[in-house]
Order: structure tokens, then sequence, then C-alpha cells
């Protein structure tokens, strides 16, 4: 069951009760309703769409597909995945690096794990933009090292270095520390997702593992402790 505290502004995604489908090549964790998983609950959240964790064998990937007016992130948290697409994009991903590709118009690619050896891990995120029809773009940069504070990584604006998207959302990633506790209160008019990367920390007191995310109402105060070094990722959403 999913943990409902209503009354203190938050809904617990637990990482078991996500959607979870065994591809051989390919293990897959939904967090919300995709492709064959629907959960009517989880439908996604104002206009975060999907976060999919994805598990790919060495050598295996997605062939050529299609998307349009999508707003796409990946995020590698083990190996490399090689991205092709129809704009002449071709490049490597490689671990702790993060790609965002406005499908616009339309955009064809294909997705596959480089490796012999190892496997790709990364998380895919789709955000609604709030225009249609916008001229595709890609873009991709490492991950920033910096521990215990908030890091802009993707923007309407593309302010303070991170990438753009095409909507008025700003997503952040928080490298915590062993131990270390950071707090954060939402906008009286802003909503919030926190998705656990790795790691295990304590939010509001209520322990979160990997996988792990949490629905967040306007005005929610946060507090996290890391029970171990931990990465998160944090969504503000209009």
């Amino acid at each position: 069951m999913n943990p409902i505290n209503e009354s203190k502004g938050y809904k617990i995604r637990r990482s078991s009760d996500r959607g979870f489908f065994d591809h051989g090549w390919l293990k897959t964790y939904h967090t919300f309703s995709f492709a064959d998983y629907y959960d009517p609950q989880f439908m996604g959240f104002r206009s975060l769409r999907v976060i999919n964790e994805d598990t790919v064998s060495p050598g295996k990937g997605f062939p050529t597909h299609g998307h349009d007016n999508m707003e796409i992130i990946t995020i590698l948290l083990n190996g490399e995945l090689a991205h092709k697409d129809s704009l002449e994009n071709e490049k490597i991903i490689h671990e702790h690096e993060i790609q965002a590709m406005s499908a616009g118009t339309g955009v064809h690619h294909s997705e596959y794990n480089p490796s012999n050896v190892n496997i790709s891990h990364f998380l895919q995120i789709w955000i609604v933009p709030d225009e249609q029809g916008i001229k595709p773009r890609y873009q991709q940069r490492s991950l920033p090292q910096k521990e215990n504070e908030w890091i802009l990584l993707a923007s309407k604006t593309g302010e303070e270095n991170s990438l753009r998207v095409q909507q008025d959302v700003k997503l952040y990633i928080l490298s915590l520390s062993a131990k270390h506790t950071i707090e954060k209160t939402l906008n009286s008019h802003r909503y919030g997702w926190l998705q656990i990367m790795s790691g295990n920390v304590k939010f509001n007191g209520e322990l979160l593992d990997a996988g792990d995310g949490v629905q967040l109402d306007p005005g929610t105060k946060i507090e996290l402790l890391a029970v171990n070094p931990a990465k998160i990722l944090f969504f503000d959403l209009n």
C-alpha cells in the first residue's frame, strides 16, 4: 500500500509498488502508467508524465523509434548508453551524465548499451511540454559533483547553466553525504516530486529507499536526512 498523508501534504510512492517488467534484455520499473502498465492512481503528476528506471543488458537496446511533443530526460546511473537520432546526433551518454531531448515536431532515435560486459542502468523521464510543434533539440552534460546543496539540472529558461525543457519545471539534483540534513519548503503555489536515485534517506522521519518517490503539495516542508550517501531528484512543478 502507498502511505497517504493528506494532512501532511505528501504521498509516498514505494519502489516495490511500481510497475515492473522483465523482458530478458530489459528490466524496467514504471513509477507512472506506461505501455502495458496501467494504474489509474498514477497516470503522472502535473506535467511529469514518466519516470522509468531501466536496466539494459550488454549489447542490447531499443531500435529506432519515434517521439513527438515530449520533453525526454535521460540520466545514467551506471554504464553507458549510445544514442543516435534523426537530428544527426550520435552520442554516448556516460555514467553520471544527463541528456535532454525536446522531441517537438518529431524525432526518431535508437538507444543501446555499447558495452559487451557491463549493464546500462538509467532513469528516463518524460515531461509534457507547454507548447507543441517546437523545433527539436538535443543537449547533454555531466552531472554536478557538489554535495549537500540543490543543483539545478533543467529549466524552461536554461538558467544557471541548466538544460532547457519546454515546460515551467525546474529539475534539481541533491547529493547528500551520510548523516547530513537539508530542509526545503515548497512555494505556496508550486507542486513537487522527489525521486530517490540511490542510497537511503529519512524524509520527514520516514525511511525512503532507492526507487521511492514522494508527491508533494504546495507549501509542504521537506526535511531530508541521509542514512548513507544518497542522490535525490526534485521536480518543482507548476
